[in-house]
């Protein structure tokens, strides 16, 4: 006799849906008996809830579940990708207009690498994006100081250990030489941490500039430094592979808006 297995949905993904936390950190919130569910404090997560029950985190009542949503971000150089820096130093979100929605974003770029983020809504779209079996390129546009030759870069295509840490072969193309800098295209596709930079340096190069161009099938384009813009819907639903189409949310490119920091 099989076993009606239960209905709903696991109370950490609901929590990561609706844009309060990441499931992990939704988690480290239901264990800390931040969350209540019909009124009653919960402090495991393996608790399936269904719409309608009564969900609330620190006292607040959790909203309905926003559908996903994913925004293409030109992160400009000297932003990190937190959204408080113990330096004090500007983070990406202070860009963003305050009329958006809490976001995360797709991996991260450091603080002096520009170009590509993504940022999301949604704490299961963010780990899908980012999980390497996803297998999407991460396409740069790298200048780095010093005269390489192609065959410079051979050790990065067949890929390359630093520092104890495998780096899988990278697809490199030099594509020319200006003064003392040269400018080389790169596409990887686990985006380690400071892989780019790493790799070089490993062979004998440094990297004075880094742009990130497009990450899988969503591009940079002509997306000005600290403007944000939507994907639609409906592309967001074909290239991801979802099965419903997320409700009608008209995208708008967003000019750069200043927050306060507090």
């Amino acid at each position: 006799m099989s076993i009606k297995p239960p209905s709903g949905e696991r109370i950490a993904k609901v929590i990561a849906r609706a844009g309060i936390a990441s499931r992990r950190e939704a988690e480290r919130l239901i264990e800390a008996g931040r969350v209540t569910v019909n009124g009653r404090k919960i402090d495991r997560a393996a608790l399936n809830v269904t719409p309608n029950d009564k969900i609330a985190v620190d006292g607040r009542a959790l909203d309905a579940p926003e559908p996903a949503r994913l925004w293409l971000y030109h992160k400009p150089v000297g932003r990190v990708t937190t959204s408080r820096d113990e330096q004090g130093r500007p983070t990406i979100y202070d860009d963003l207009p305050e009329d958006m929605p809490r976001v995360m974003s797709v991996g991260r770029l450091d603080l002096n690498s520009e170009g590509l983020l993504l940022l999301t809504n949604d704490g299961a779209l963010k780990r899908k994006l980012e999980l390497p079996s996803t297998g999407w390129l991460r396409r740069y546009r790298v200048r780095v100081n010093g005269r390489p030759t192609d065959a410079t870069f051979d050790p990065l295509r067949k890929g390359l250990v630093v520092d104890g840490e495998m780096f899988q072969p990278m697809i490199v193309t030099l594509d020319r030489q200006q003064g003392a800098n040269a400018w080389v295209t790169v596409a990887i596709r686990e985006g380690k941490n400071r892989e780019i930079r790493r790799a070089m340096d490993a062979v004998g190069l440094v990297v004075n500039r880094l742009i990130r161009l497009s990450y899988g099938p969503f591009q940079l384009g002509q997306l000005k430094p600290g403007a944000v813009e939507e994907i639609r819907p409906r592309v967001l639903r074909d290239q991801l592979g979802m099965t419903e189409e997320p409700e009608a949310v008209k995208p708008a490119r967003l000019k750069p808006q200043r927050r306060r920091r507090n």
